[in-house]
């Protein structure tokens, strides 16, 4: 028998010095991490008999056991807390879900050097910039110098197997260096000027091409001058755009706004003056949480979590906390630089703050917004169907194939907050006759629900079907086959003129047709689920046969093998650059007989 947790007796010794507390359940599951200058103090609070937010006191209901570390400091006591949220993620934490490595312009070492996007590791070769708070971001400055200063984005592969000028250099994107069309030092100078702009020194940069532009002019090379004053132009416009009214340094600006059902922080990136991008992270906020704790949980994970994350020298915040002191000094331990934190701001930085914040509260609103309107859908399906509880898992199941061709079956998932992705499921349907929908169901939904009849996966509370009284009919079988619990059965089916908004309902069996008025939130929700459902096979379908389409073809010609296909495919840069070579253009790839390039180009050309 489990005894239950003395608070009293815990407290009477437990110590005063600063440190980290640990709070478990009866299961021994972690539930809590924190910090504390005082511990004993600190974890008193948690036991008052009143006074309670009513997510701390389910908290506290649920502890068995509490395990506490003492620290030098409390600056140690941070970076511990930090590195176990990290480590075991406490469903009652404050957590950053941030997992993803950010990207860096990528400018590559050699003669004609290609800028791109680069994440992960850096062990190619060349000068990284950044990294950008988002793709979208460096998407943004690429196509910006691509249209400048015309420095090439395409593959090495694609690049070196080049014997005329892509449509980049058709539209004035690119200089074509594949083929000869501009020399060394001119791409060179192209290159230098890309790398001055991405280092942030747009206005030395414009100088330079103003300077240029005059002594061109000067020269009478008008065509040279007009080239340069439009390249000055695009900056000029850029630098209006980035620097929001003449502002400098390396800044991050970071807002944080919590409402009931949510928290949401808006990240500005400054660097030399230019704005690299914006991102909203919305952290999971397990108690009831103020602005100030959400902006010191997420400075803390965001800026000590990663050692290859930017660091700027300063942040400006909207909201102040006592703690700010001590994560500067763990910041600086843990990284080894210094930056400031600033609240009280004029000028620039107060309008990059009150941007900040106007980001936040958009982002926020419109996603309770979103999980409110998700949620009254749902309550009215509930009421629909006539059912006691508010649904907390929909299934829905849909077929594609053109003619039969690579069918794929979808399982999307949706619950009161909308989509749950991660547990949508797509799966190829083989060994049935082409073109029967009811056979490809069958298969979809046996492989789904033989899982749960094995203790294995989620069972929904309400199971769509995208079909009429067919498909609704093989999915009561398969779920008799199975044995499957009771779970409630919806068909839908478009009416006779196919119009959304006129689609007949089956509750169970075909027995029980209904409709619902086209104005009904109900039947919007399953018109979202059947419609995103459709879309997910349908992605999948045309990925499946496009892989199929792309292989089959040379996979038929006898005498090229796996190994040759890869080489052909590499030698010509791709499928698509392979289909518009001839025959004799084949031959010339190594290992390729006159012969063989013939049954090549017949196959690739036989529809």
């Amino acid at each position: 028998m489990t005894t239950a947790f003395d608070p009293s007796a815990f407290l009477a010794t437990c110590s005063g010095r600063p440190g980290v507390y640990r709070m478990f359940d009866a299961e021994a599951k972690l539930l809590y991490v924190g910090k504390a200058k005082n511990l004993k103090n600190r974890l008193a609070s948690y036991f008052r008999k009143t006074g309670l937010a009513p997510k701390t006191a389910a908290l506290v209901g649920k502890i068995a056991q509490v395990e506490t570390t003492i620290t030098a400091n409390e600056t140690e006591a941070l970076l511990l807390e930090q590195t176990l949220i990290k480590q075991w993620r406490p469903p009652y934490n404050i957590l950053l879900r941030d997992d993803k490595s950010y990207p860096y312009v990528f400018l590559s070492d050699g003669e004609f050097p290609r800028l791109g996007i680069h994440r992960g590791a850096k062990k190619l070769k060349g000068r990284y910039f950044g990294p950008y708070p988002s793709a979208g971001a460096i998407r943004e400055s690429l196509g910006l110098l691509q249209k400048t200063f015309l420095v090439r984005q395409c593959e090495d592969s694609y690049f070196k197997n080049r014997t005329r000028p892509c449509l980049q250099y058709q539209i004035k994107r690119c200089k074509g260096p594949c083929v000869g069309l501009v020399e060394p030092a001119e791409y060179a100078e192209d290159v230098r000027h890309t790398v001055m702009f991405l280092e942030g020194r747009s206005n030395a940069l414009s100088d330079e091409l103003s300077t240029s532009m005059q002594k061109a002019a000067m020269a009478l090379d008008f065509e040279r001058a007009a080239e340069l004053r439009d390249q000055i132009a695009l900056l000029r416009r850029v630098q209006d755009q980035q620097s929001m009214e003449g502002g400098s340094g390396d800044v991050d600006i970071v807002a944080a706004m919590v409402n009931p059902g949510g928290a949401c922080v808006h990240l500005i990136s400054v660097r030399g003056g230019r704005v690299l991008g914006s991102k909203n992270f919305f952290p999971q906020v397990g108690i009831e949480e103020e602005g100030n704790e959400v902006m010191l949980a997420f400075l803390a994970q965001y800026y000590l979590s990663s050692q290859e994350r930017d660091l700027p020298s300063e942040l400006i915040v909207n909201v102040l906390h006592e703690d700010f002191p001590t994560l500067i000094d763990a910041i600086a331990e843990a990284r080894g630089r210094e930056l400031s934190i600033s609240h009280r701001v004029r000028g620039t930085r107060a309008r990059w703050q009150q941007l900040a914040v106007t980001n936040a509260e958009q982002a926020l609103g419109a996603r309770l917004a979103n999980r409110q309107h998700v949620a009254a859908r749902f309550e009215a399906l509930a009421e629909a169907l006539d059912m006691d509880e508010l649904p907390q898992r929909l299934e829905c199941f849909d077929i594609s194939h053109s003619s039969g061709e690579a069918t794929v079956a979808s399982c999307v998932v949706f619950g009161p907050e909308g989509p749950l992705k991660s547990d949508y499921r797509r799966y190829n349907i083989e060994g049935v006759t082409p073109g029967d929908d009811y056979a490809a169901m069958h298969q979809a939904l046996t492989r789904r629900f033989s899982k749960v009849k094995d203790g294995e996966g989620k069972l929904p509370d309400i199971l769509l079907v995208d079909g009429g009284k067919g498909q609704l009919a093989m999915a009561r079988e398969v779920l008799e086959e199975l044995a499957v619990p009771d779970l409630i059965l919806l068909g839908v089916a478009k009416g006779t003129t196919r119009k959304p908004g006129l689609e007949t309902l089956y509750l169970n069996d075909a027995a029980h047709e209904f409709t619902l008025p086209g104005n009904s939130p109900a039947l919007h929700l399953i018109q979202q689920i059947r419609d995103e459902s459709h879309r997910f096979a349908i992605t999948g379908h045309r990925a499946r046969r496009g892989k199929a389409r792309r292989t089959s073809s040379l996979e038929e010609v006898a005498g090229v093998g796996p190994k040759r296909r890869r080489e052909l495919l590499n030698h010509f840069g791709g499928l698509q650059e392979l289909t518009r070579a001839s025959a004799e253009e084949i031959a010339k790839a190594p290992g390729i007989s006159k012969k063989l390039a013939e049954l090549i180009y017949a196959a690739l050309h036989s529809e």
